[in-house]
């Protein structure tokens, strides 16, 4: 049951109103829940801004369901960047600033795997952007064109149940 409400996650993303540009915008940022560990004061600034922007939702879900194996396999990867960044001697004054200040503590930035995987997502953020920009692109050129062409599509279009779907959607 599960695999098919991710199915049906990354169909609505894919096919959303939404420009490809919004769909990718929404996986990039989406990729903080699944990357970073996600009872973070990040993550409450991450969704504020899926939220406050034209990002496209189900692509911050689809981005979200498509990191979290990710984040789990990386993150001995997110430990040692958080280690190399929190023993490195010239980010030392800026860690104990972090430590100290009352709102800024909460981000546990004194946490090797989050401090490693925050800035390790950062890194990835504009990069994921493009390639996942390119990849709705196509998606929707090639894949979707293929699939509304087929038997099985047009009937399930034709469906009433469909124009009762499309009637709730919008």
């Amino acid at each position: 049951m599960l695999i098919l409400k991710f199915l049906q996650t990354l169909i609505k993303a894919l096919n959303s109103d939404g420009t490809p540009g919004q769909v990718a915008a929404g996986m990039a940022l989406g990729l903080a829940f699944g990357l970073t560990p996600l009872l973070s004061l990040h993550n409450v600034v991450v969704l504020t801004v899926a939220m406050l922007t034209t990002v496209s939702f189900p692509g911050v879900m689809l981005g979200w369901a498509l990191a979290i194996p990710l984040g789990f396999a990386l993150d001995p990867v997110f430990d040692r960047v958080g280690m190399a960044l929190l023993t490195n001697d010239a980010l030392t004054p800026l860690f104990v600033w972090i430590v100290n200040t009352p709102v800024v503590s909460l981000s546990r930035l004194n946490n090797t795997v989050v401090l490693g995987s925050l800035v390790s997502w950062f890194v990835l953020l504009v990069p994921a952007y493009f390639v996942f920009k390119l990849l709705v692109t196509r998606y929707r050129a090639h894949i979707y064109a293929r699939l509304e062409k087929t038997r099985v599509f047009q009937a399930i279009k034709a469906s009433k149940l469909y124009g009762v779907y499309e009637m709730f959607r919008t």
